[in-house]
């Protein structure tokens, strides 16, 4: 028989049981969280992170002889790098993709992009609960060390409050940073503003008296600060609130239907 007579059969279609899977939403938040710590810069910043949790709980405990620090004070002080530097750690998980131009090949294995954006708001929150225990560990220690290394009694008082509270504040914090990272899309431009915005706001809205109604209600330092120490009550959690949409929910779906909608290159 010759070639020109033979003809190629109908294609072979893969059953759907062999048919490749698209990855499961837990997978993607490994996957994420890998990225945190993967890079040079990632791992640097959470060392130094916890190095600087445990440096400020030291200097209470050695320091700060004159009054008996309980273990909610250690851990309200404690949160202070946690809550500068873990929004960073937010940014850097959205960045990245641009920075290191890894997005082509991210959005290529999953087309559904915000099953990634998920997975990155979900290893951020895991980040920062994992900031919180550590934060929560060094406290613990400390409360326990103080009679061993000072001449002073400890007081093993954490009340739920506290403990609450705390950890909200610390996920809300690197939210905020995802959010920004969104929105920018630019590792510099996003820690930078990641700083500055806050602080100028606070200055500005400090700094003119007819302004301290807006400092109430939008500076989100000054609306969360209570939280530190589990004494946000009342009216504090509207201005919360508030806050958090002017910080945290509009820059988080700004930032989402952009990453939806910027073709990738």
């Amino acid at each position: 028989m010759s070639s020109s007579m033979v003809t190629s059969g109908p294609e072979r279609v893969l059953p759907a049981a062999d048919q490749p899977s698209r990855p499961s939403l837990p997978l993607l938040v490994r996957v994420e969280l890998r990225k945190s710590w993967d890079t040079r810069a990632g791992s640097w910043l959470l060392l130094v992170i916890g190095l600087a949790t445990l440096a400020v709980v030291l200097v209470q405990m050695l320091v700060v002889r004159d009054v008996v620090h309980t273990t909610g004070d250690h851990l309200a002080t404690s949160q202070l790098p946690t809550a500068v530097l873990l929004p960073v750690v937010g940014i850097l998980l959205v960045t990245s993709e641009w920075s290191q131009r890894t997005a082509m090949a991210t959005f290529s294995l999953v087309p559904q992009r915000s099953r990634v954006l998920v997975a990155k708001v979900l290893a951020a929150a895991v980040l920062a609960v994992v900031g919180f225990a550590v934060s929560l560990l060094v406290s613990v220690l400390a409360t326990a060390l103080t009679p061993v290394l000072t001449d002073r009694e400890s007081a093993w008082t954490l009340g739920t409050d506290v403990l609450l509270q705390s950890l909200l504040v610390q996920v809300l914090y690197v939210l905020v940073g995802v959010a920004l990272g969104l929105l920018l899309l630019s590792s510099p431009l996003a820690i930078v503003l990641n700083f500055v915005l806050p602080t100028v706001f606070g200055i500005v809205t400090g700094l003119v008296s007819a302004l301290s109604w807006v400092q109430e209600w939008l500076d989100l330092s000054t609306t969360t600060a209570p939280m530190f120490t589990g004494d946000l009550t009342g009216g504090g959690w509207t201005r919360l609130g508030v806050s958090l949409l002017l910080w945290l929910v509009a820059p988080m779906v700004l930032g989402w239907v952009r990453v939806l909608r910027t073709e990738i290159s």
